[in-house]
């Protein structure tokens, strides 16, 4: 696809963001059966709660821009997914485990925080309000999400530091 206008940029970005938010659905899962502290898996499960409404949104999106929901190949999800994958391999321990996922899921908040921000300001300049607002609500989530890891982290972190 050539990005030639600023539509052009808003669109490959939605199906890339797409993409990474259904990869996403996958992988939390995976990430919730892995942690041993029950109040991060609690935020695995209710982030990938959040996360299918993410999707629901973005393919509303989608169709008020007039184009079909798919999405385009992330580098940067998949590598950000096969990292955490490696960690769920290579981790020892309770402890250690959950810091790691921890660090994985903060990696994958930020990365979607700097790509929503993106999408809004687009959204914004392409006069598209209710797609902004749709972003705004996805953006507010991913903060919260970030928050909450990090008062996970608070508590986890030293325990994987005594282990």
């Amino acid at each position: 696809m050539a990005l030639k206008t600023l539509n052009d940029l808003f669109e490959d970005m939605l199906r890339d963001v797409y993409y990474a938010e259904k990869k996403l659905v996958k992988t939390l899962p995976k990430m919730a059966k892995k942690a041993s502290s029950d109040d991060l898996a609690k935020a695995f499960a209710h982030h990938k709660s959040e996360t299918d409404g993410q999707v629901t949104r973005l393919e509303e999106i989608f169709e008020m821009i007039g184009k079909p929901a798919r999405g385009k190949t992330c580098e940067a999800m998949d590598g950000l997914v096969a990292e955490g994958s490696e960690i769920m391999e290579e981790a020892e321990g309770a402890s250690v485990m959950d810091a790691g996922l921890i660090a994985s899921a903060q990696a994958v908040e930020h990365y979607e925080i700097a790509r929503y921000g993106t999408l809004i300001a687009w959204a914004r300049e392409l006069n598209l309000p209710r797609a902004s607002s749709l972003l705004e609500k996805t953006l507010k989530e991913e903060k919260a999400a970030d928050e909450l890891l990090n008062v996970i982290a608070e508590r986890a972190n030293p325990i994987a530091q005594a282990a």
